[in-house]
């Protein structure tokens, strides 16, 4: 099971790494362009602010656990990755995509079992 939580962590770590970074330093119509059109329904100091949030994620959801350092923070990275999701799929169902909408379910869930799989292990 660890090998398991290890790979989703690390392939969401990459994901909100490159969302955020893209988010961070792309305009507005650059991302819609690229695809990121949830970001439509929010002002752009808000969408700043959860690109950080997913880069501060990104290190959480892996950084914590891998040194050993506060590894409580990994579950909690994931918390805020899967509160991420939930604004993420409610622009998309706000602009009628439901494609976004099921990829944000898909990466929330991912988060969940992050989260849920590490505090398991915070006793062990």
């Amino acid at each position: 099971m660890d090998l398991t939580v290890w790979i989703v962590s690390a392939a969401l770590a990459v994901l909100f790494a490159l969302s955020g970074t893209a988010k961070l330093t792309m305009s507005r119509e650059r991302l819609i362009a690229t695809g990121q059109t949830g970001i439509a329904v929010y002002p752009m100091p808000l969408v700043r602010f959860a690109a950080a949030c997913e880069i501060l994620g990104a290190v959480g959801i892996v950084g914590p656990w891998a040194l050993g350092i506060a590894p409580g923070l990994t579950p909690a990275a994931a918390v805020g990755l899967a509160l991420v999701m939930v604004g993420a799929a409610a622009a998309h169902t706000r602009l009628r995509e439901p494609w976004p909408v099921a990829a944000n379910a898909v990466i929330l869930t991912a988060c969940l079992f992050v989260a849920v799989t590490r505090i398991g292990m915070l006793g062990s």
